[in-house]
């Protein structure tokens, strides 16, 4: 699993029925867990984790050195440490895990609002396919000029089968009352705009992911869906499956 959300109940729930428990093996049936940052989103799942709820035993939960020392020494989760809920696994930039015969996974760092971690995106490698997972991000001028070493958002692209790519809101001025600046990711239609040159079949790649509630193009048949597809992206849906 990559990320544990608030609503990790209905995530352990999905995979579950995806995968089913091994014969014998107690619940929760997690082979890890895979964390991006340490924004509300996408780590406060691990409270499910600990006594007052499953009591969990030693579920490897994988996470960059910022994020693995941001968990060691804050409550609640160092408890889950403490009482061997979570087996705490590091991992480093750039830098390939194996999780078992089949599939191997990269982190690599992006630019972020890193207040409490580093924020990475993931490379997934199987036999045969590969996929790119980045939730979050800043805009892209800010990737561009941020780090000389890292690779441009289109060459990763290039990299894979499927790239899962980061689109909180559509457009400007979906949260009334508030500076959008203040969360500064990248709008679809911004994205849309930037990756606009890569071939049509570059841009069939895209799967926007991680949209906010303001965001229309979580709306079935609203228009802004029909643009993005118009445009030769994607919306990510709902139980959606990618073999490796």
């Amino acid at each position: 699993m990559i990320e544990a959300t608030p609503d990790f109940p209905a995530q352990l729930h999905a995979l579950d029925a995806i995968g089913p428990p091994r014969e014998g093996q107690s619940k929760p049936a997690l082979d890890g867990i895979l964390l991006t940052h340490a924004h509300i989103g996408h780590y406060a799942g691990l409270m499910h984790l600990g006594r007052e709820v499953l009591g969990a035993k030693d579920v490897p939960v994988y996470a960059m050195p910022r994020m693995k020392a941001f968990l060691e020494h804050n409550g609640p989760w160092d408890q889950l440490i403490r009482l061997q809920n979570i087996d705490l696994r590091p991992l480093h930039a750039n830098q390939t895990v194996k999780l078992n015969e089949r599939i191997s996974i990269t982190p690599f760092v992006v630019p972020h609002r890193d207040e409490y971690s580093e924020t990475v995106g993931y490379r997934i490698d199987g036999p045969s396919r590969s996929i790119i997972f980045v939730p979050d991000i800043d805009k892209w001028e800010k990737w561009d000029r941020w780090d000389h070493d890292s690779q441009r958002i289109e060459d990763i692209i290039a990299s894979a089968n499927v790239a899962y790519l980061d689109g909180t809101f559509f457009a400007d001025g979906e949260l009334p009352g508030r500076s959008m600046a203040e969360v500064p990711h990248p709008f679809i239609r911004e994205s849309m705009q930037r990756l606009a040159p890569l071939l049509d079949s570059e841009r069939a790649k895209i799967r926007f992911i991680h949209l906010n509630h303001t965001n229309p193009a979580l709306r079935a048949g609203d228009e802004a869906q029909r643009e993005i597809e118009r445009a030769g992206f994607h919306v990510a849906r709902e139980m959606e499956r990618q073999a490796l």
